[in-house]
């Protein structure tokens, strides 16, 4: 691993790390969304504390913050082949986030914005992106569990990436992304099981 690549991922990690849960939540509620809720910090926990309002706005900077991650390598650093390590690496951040004691949330948003970099930096097709949020929300609909929905996204997008193009580094990055997907919602797993699981109410 050469230097320029340690850098990518310093930047996406750090980018990563920034708990825009936890910011919204002081900021604007006077709340530690760590302290409420499943203690997540996502953007479905932000939403269960918050509100609507700040659980969107939770999801959307999550979702953003990998692709500024992406578009700094891309843009900034000319390097769209490695650019996607960055991504990789702002969704680790955000599941052990460096600036809330390395404990964050459970990277659904943070893979729909490693999408999204991949779909406009990658391949420049948007189906990369549509086809996971297509099974996401065909999932919610069907059983209203957000991390069942999730994980079967991340799964979706992995076989899509794997059988419509042909590099193996994206291809490895698309399966590791999946893999801690699953293992972040593993606690959930076993409430699916068990038949515990929480459920949306307003879909």
């Amino acid at each position: 691993m050469n230097w320029m690549m340690i850098c990518y991922i310093a930047i996406g990690y750090l980018l990563g790390s920034i708990p825009f849960a936890l910011v919204i939540g002081k900021l604007f509620y006077h709340t530690d969304v760590r302290k409420y809720g499943s203690g997540n910090l996502g953007g479905t926990n932000a939403g269960r504390v918050l509100g609507k309002k700040a659980g969107i706005a939770t999801i959307v900077l999550d979702v953003l913050k990998v692709v500024v991650a992406v578009a700094i390598v891309s843009l900034i650093f000319l390097d769209p082949d490695n650019a996607i390590w960055a991504g990789v690496a702002a969704a680790f951040g955000h599941c052990y986030p460096v600036f809330a004691g390395f404990k964050g949330g459970k990277a659904a948003a943070t893979l729909v914005g490693f999408l999204l970099s991949t779909a406009i930096f990658t391949f420049h097709n948007a189906m990369y992106v549509v086809i996971p949020l297509i099974a996401f929300f065909v999932l919610l609909y069907l059983f209203k569990m957000v991390s069942l929905a999730s994980m079967s996204m991340a799964i979706v997008s992995s076989l899509y990436i794997t059988f419509m193009q042909n590099n193996i580094s994206i291809t490895i990055a698309s399966w590791l992304l999946s893999v801690l997907v699953v293992y972040r919602h593993r606690v959930n797993i076993g409430k699916i099981i068990n038949h515990t699981e929480n459920k949306i109410t307003w879909l």
